[in-house]
């Protein structure tokens, strides 16, 4: 029997990307009904599973279905580990995803070879009801591009380069990069544990 869970967000990028990963799978990706009207869940917390597990805690109690909630962001260690879970908020709450990889990508001058290592970190909460049912998580690594590159993908995407530096997420195929990100892994695990024991 097909499942559905109900996707907490705004990101309109997130949720096609979370309709990709489920797309053959027994599982149906909605956007959780009348988002825009509830609440918001503030994300000031200092950790990503903090955010996660809140965000589906704060949201899950407005429907009786399962809610995801995810908290994702790209940690690079030569900048102390920033934007790290202020990614989405890294050049002011407004700003938009070329704003942002552009003020990275000025922070990041002068640096070189593995100063410019980072990686994409994803936690996913599954709750209903106000209850946690799950929470996983996993990570990408990957090289700080110079420039942008590729019109694929959102976020930092064009920036953000594979472990052998010749090409971004923005210039991978969707497949490709479900494949390597760490959205798509951490989906993977939530996958294996919704699976059915025989």
């Amino acid at each position: 029997m097909p499942v559905r869970i109900l996707l907490a967000t705004s990101n309109p990028g997130k949720l096609a990307e979370y309709r990709e990963l489920a797309a053959g799978t027994t599982l149906g990706i909605e956007l959780l009904p009348n988002f825009h009207n509830l609440p918001v869940f503030e994300e000031s917390a200092p950790t990503f599973a903090e955010n996660s597990a809140g965000k589906a805690l704060h949201y899950s109690p407005f429907t009786s279905e399962m809610v995801l909630a995810d908290d994702s962001g790209l940690v690079v260690p030569a900048l102390g580990g920033a934007p790290g879970v202020l990614s989405a908020r890294y050049a002011g709450p407004n700003a938009t995803s070329a704003e942002r990889a552009t003020k990275l990508l000025g922070e990041m001058a002068g640096k070189t070879g593995q100063q410019r290592r980072a990686r994409f970190v994803c936690v996913i909460t599954l709750a209903r009801e106000g209850r946690a049912l799950a929470v996983v998580s996993d990570a990408a690594e990957g090289l700080i591009a110079d420039e942008p590159c590729g019109i694929h993908g959102f976020g930092y995407d064009p920036i953000f380069r594979f472990p052998d530096g010749r090409r971004t997420y923005a210039e991978a195929t969707a497949e490709e990069k479900n494949l390597a990100s760490h959205r798509g892994q951490a989906f993977r695990r939530l996958m294996a544990l919704l699976a059915p024991v025989d």
